[in-house]
């Protein structure tokens, strides 16, 4: 299937299904001598693997990563490296139901991309969503975690949290808070109004969206001009994710409504006052924390009857069964990450081809 390929020099190949027999990532591009273990990749796919805690899906997967190849581990060395050879990683499916799909073969579930799929190709996988299907976010976890370990060396990091779910905002920052409370939010108090939320949307056999913003530290000078911005292809990466319907960067929309004078950031010789760009300058990065906020749209997935049609475009209603998050949140908090990690150790290593980064 084209388009499962992600990157320029440091090049991504995710496959497999929901509901097969595993899938996985083949990493291309990576340079040599990376520290690089299956418990680093581990404890990423943790976070976002169903089952896990509080979770609110019942699929549980163990997720549990191999590394096939592209790493060593030398006799001097504590830890195996990577060798700068592909690296091909797996994670089998262990609990998939795909008879719980059976009766939706025939169907197209609103909000999927079941209609999609059979138009194009004239043949679709309905055994859960396919390649169509959250499920295969683990492999690019696993692939952000590679990505993440390059990133390390240049004192570069990403981190994202949760700022609405269900229509309850965060109204603090505090980043100490984000690892007390399971939905990644930096204000518990917000977090704990969530929870009530969702507990309140669950018992009504529905889903809820919200958003999650990505804070990466970022050196100054990566990305390209005209059509290969950094801010761009962020975009770009964050939108390929399935719930994701909306990507800003900095102030955003909010840009629309401010005058020239309270957008641009002035800039002192101790650097910018203010971070309205959001790290991005004409596509480059400028030394600035880049913040982007992505909008989470709710899992299409509910209890709730909808219409649709079948295969023959038929009316008929429908009740989604299976096994569903109530929201993509907090699950998709280590996907975001692992795509701005790519596009970072992307863009990391095309400009490491034109000049030296200190």
């Amino acid at each position: 299937m084209a388009g499962s390929t992600f990157g320029t020099v440091f090049k991504v190949t995710t496959w497999g299904e929901s509901h097969g027999t595993a899938l996985g990532a083949v990493i291309d591009g990576c340079p040599p001598g990376i520290d690089l273990t299956p418990e680093m990749i581990q404890e990423e796919l943790e976070r976002r693997r169903p089952g896990k805690g509080g979770a609110t899906s019942p699929r549980n997967e163990p997720d549990m990563v191999q590394i096939l190849s592209g790493i060593f581990q030398p006799a001097d060395c504590p830890v195996s490296k990577t060798t700068g050879t592909p690296i091909s990683l797996v994670i089998f499916n262990k609990d998939a139901h795909s008879k719980s799909y059976s009766h939706l073969q025939d169907v197209f579930r609103p909000g999927h991309g079941d209609l999609t799929y059979q138009i194009k190709y004239g043949i679709r996988d309905h055994r859960g969503g396919g390649r169509a299907s959250a499920r295969e976010t683990a492999a690019r976890v696993a692939a952000g975690t590679v990505a993440q370990q390059l990133l390390e060396q240049h004192h570069m990091s990403v981190q994202a949290y949760t700022v609405a779910l269900g229509g309850i905002k965060a109204e603090q920052r505090n980043f100490d808070q984000i690892e007390q409370n399971r939905l990644f939010c930096p204000d518990n108090a917000a977090a704990e109004q969530m929870e009530e939320r969702i507990r309140e949307v669950c018992g009504q056999g529905d889903t809820l969206g919200g958003i999650v913003e990505i804070r990466a530290r970022c050196k100054a000078g990566l990305g390209e001009p005209v059509f290969d911005k950094l801010d761009g292809e962020l975009t770009r990466a964050l939108m390929s994710i399935g719930a994701v319907k909306g990507v800003e960067i900095g102030s955003g929309f909010q840009a629309a409504a401010m005058l020239g004078s309270e957008n641009n950031d002035p800039i002192t010789p101790e650097g910018f006052v203010t971070n309205n760009a959001g790290g991005i300058l004409a596509g480059v990065s400028n030394g600035e924390d880049i913040i982007v906020r992505v909008a989470v749209k709710p899992i299409p997935s509910i209890h709730k009857e909808q219409q649709t049609v079948n295969r023959a475009n038929e009316p008929v209603g429908i009740k989604v069964g299976g096994r569903h998050d109530i929201s993509a949140i907090p699950r998709i908090i280590p996907v975001c990450e692992a795509m701005v990690r790519l596009t970072l150790a992307d863009h990391l290593l095309r400009q490491q081809a034109i000049t030296t980064i200190e």
